[in-house]
């Protein structure tokens, strides 16, 4: 522990390890290390995701392992909820008893804590060692700000539960889902029903639901929010957030500031070189992130679509393409067509080549397409991707939701069209490209991500 033993600092980091929430956190703390000398980090996380975060050993962050909650023996039977609802079950006494393990272990007392937003526990942790809170916020801003409104909205619109859940959280029915958000600047096209499970209907009592309407309640006693995002991606609701929390830091994307990321990863399966035989803005790039993927009859309905549409397509596939996709779809779509099990995405979506993004609507993936100005197609399944696919479709208005929510042969035909042989497609570039700007802005010198980062190190530093 001789590293810790020359540090004049100790930062305790406390990672969510599902989905896409430890990796920008560990990016934020590669930031910080490189920008705060003699500080070091302890990150703590379940050993699965540290396992996946940490390839290799890193000179100032040190991973810990968290209990996962998971019972002895317990077998995962393809349910990914299952195991963040035991994990959740299990903070924050998992996380609290690897904090005393550290302190024991290092000899060094924390002078700050760094969590992810979902840890609503961290403020009564600082608390009670009488430290500064900082919390990542690894999603979108409106997202946030819904969250953090979830009463006030419930207040309006009531909260329609479905009773196969029961949940005693019942208020009342509310009216048509189509309602709009209206009493919110700039929320006139949100709609009721494009609101996160557990805002204002489903369980409000199942853990995700109950954990995010806490961490709504309880985000204004954080020292700072540190935000994966820009100051102009969605202003008016970023100066509302100002407005709510003590100090709202947008210091991202990460994809342009982030000192790890997937370009220093190898393009194994030659994606890149695949993509520079193709003509400017003509290839269909698909990829549903890391946890979902459509249903059979989908993945049919997208098959049919591609192979009918004659687009070449580059497809990042989660599963066995041979067993899930049409019997002889690889072979009749072999010329202009690549599927591969992982795919540089970052890399891809800032090819040339690249015309339109197939999504699930994940916020990481949005910033990477904003970061290529490529429009988007949304096929969204769960938590904040319905949301994101409604901002993107009728606020920024560089991309479209497919009919009906789900992968049709007939949608994503129209859509694919739309967006890559219509002048309304163009016009979609041409919204995403300004978008575009205005994320490279604000990494520059002198750039607002660069100015509230350095207003971030000079918290951490100073506590």
């Amino acid at each position: 522990m001789e590293d810790y033993k020359n540090a004049s600092k100790h930062i305790v980091v406390l990672a969510f390890p599902f989905g896409t929430h430890a990796a920008p956190l560990l990016n934020i703390i590669h930031q910080l290390s490189d920008a705060c000398p003699n500080t070091i980090f302890s990150f703590l996380s379940t050993q699965q995701s540290n396992n996946s975060s940490f390839p290799n050993k890193f000179h100032k962050i040190k991973p810990f392992n968290v209990r996962d909650g998971l019972p002895e023996g317990y077998i995962y039977r393809g349910d990914p909820n299952e195991p963040v609802e035991y994990f959740l079950k299990a903070t924050p006494g998992n996380f609290i008893e690897a904090i005393g393990a550290v302190v024991a272990e290092t000899g060094k007392p924390i002078d700050c804590l760094i969590t992810d937003a979902f840890y609503a526990f961290g403020g009564d942790i600082a608390d009670e060692l009488n430290i500064p809170w900082v919390v990542l916020w690894t999603a979108a801003p409106r997202t946030l700000f819904v969250h953090a409104e979830t009463d006030f909205i419930r207040q309006l619109v009531g909260i329609n539960v479905d009773e196969t859940n029961n949940s005693k959280n019942i208020l009342n029915i509310v009216g048509p889902q189509d309602k709009s958000l209206d009493f919110f600047p700039d929320f006139s096209g949100i709609r009721v029903s494009d609101l996160p499970g557990g805002v204002t209907c489903g369980d409000l009592d199942a853990p995700m639901a109950a954990m995010l309407y806490k961490m709504g309640l309880e985000l204004s006693r954080a020292t700072a929010i540190a935000a994966n995002s820009f100051e102009d991606v969605d202003n008016k609701v970023v100066n509302m957030l100002k407005l709510k929390f003590n100090m709202f830091l947008n210091v991202g994307p990460f994809n342009l500031v982030s000192s790890v990321s997937s370009f220093t990863i190898d393009d194994s399966h030659c994606c890149l070189d695949w993509l520079s035989k193709h003509k400017p803005s003509s290839v269909v790039y698909i990829s549903f992130g890391s946890v979902a993927t459509p249903l059979p009859h989908e993945l049919e309905a997208l098959s049919e679509a591609l192979e009918e549409s004659d687009f070449p397509f580059l497809w990042s596939f989660k599963g066995n393409p041979e067993k899930q996709l049409p019997p002889g779809f690889l072979e009749r779509t072999r010329s202009r067509g690549k599927i591969v099990p992982w795919a540089p995405q970052q890399k891809i979506l800032q090819h040339p080549s690249v015309g339109v993004f197939v999504s699930h609507g994940g916020w990481n993936s949005i910033l990477d397409s904003i970061v290529g100005g490529v429009p988007m197609i949304f096929r969204p399944f769960y938590g904040d991707q319905i949301l994101n696919t409604r901002t993107v479709e009728v606020v920024w208005g560089f991309g479209l939701g497919l009919e009906g929510g789900t992968l049709t042969k007939e949608g994503t035909q129209k859509a694919l069209k739309l967006i890559l042989c219509s002048e309304q497609g163009k016009k979609m570039r041409e919204k995403i490209g300004i978008h575009r700007e205005r994320a490279y802005t604000a990494v520059k010198p002198k750039g607002s991500s660069v100015e509230n980062f350095k207003t971030l190190v000079k918290l951490v530093s100073d506590t």
